[in-house]
């Protein structure tokens, strides 16, 4: 059984030797990020959790779209990447919680959607982890899974093959999601976007 201490520090190391220039390296995907988050179909009060927030580069989106009287919040475990976020001023948009997505310090059934974008790689245990999401929306509520180039894009980017066992491949995706406590109502898997939507069952 993996240990999900040593999957942490893996991936708090990984990311932490990355925040500094992260957002330069990517400097170009705003745009996309606000097309999903328009995905989402936020309503103004709503609440919303960007899960794996990174250098919350979804959250000034996620605001506009709940505006002013919705609730916006930022999960990452890398402190690094939170410092980030607010070196850029993006904790003006959204309340940054230091917090594990497989264990929120949320209540049940308190959000009405979560973004998480590049999280799914990175997850230790998928189909937990999925569940604990699905735990803190409320039914009905949305999932957005996001990245901003496609599963082809990325691997060419890294140098590497997509093989048949990759998580984000529909076969794949679709029973994780669907065994997780949510239904997937769209999958989109092109060189400039990866976007898969789900909603929470009752």
């Amino acid at each position: 059984m993996p240990n999900m201490n040593d999957d942490r520090t893996h991936v708090q190391e990984f990311f932490t030797a990355r925040a500094a220039d992260w957002d330069s390296r990517f400097p170009d995907d705003g745009p996309a990020y606000a097309a999903a988050v328009a995905e989402l179909v936020l309503r103004e009060g709503d609440r919303v959790l960007d899960a794996g927030c990174g250098t919350g580069r979804a959250l000034a989106p996620l605001r506009a779209a709940v505006g002013a009287s919705g609730v916006v919040l930022g999960a990452d475990l890398t402190p690094a990447m939170l410092q980030a976020a607010v070196r850029a001023g993006r904790n003006r948009d959204g309340w940054l919680l230091l917090a594990d997505v497989a264990a929120l310090p949320l209540r049940s059934e308190s959000l009405d959607a979560v973004f998480a974008a590049g999280l799914i790689a990175h997850l230790p245990n998928p189909a937990e982890n999925l569940q604990e999401l699905a735990r803190v929306v409320r039914p009905g509520g949305r999932l957005a899974l996001f990245h901003p180039i496609g599963r082809a894009a990325l691997a060419a980017r890294q140098g590497r093959q997509i093989t048949s066992d990759d998580l984000r491949a529909e076969p794949n995706l679709r029973p994780l999601v669907g065994g997780s406590g949510w239904t997937m109502t769209s999958y989109v898997d092109e060189d400039d976007r990866f976007l898969a939507l789900a909603v929470r069952e009752s």
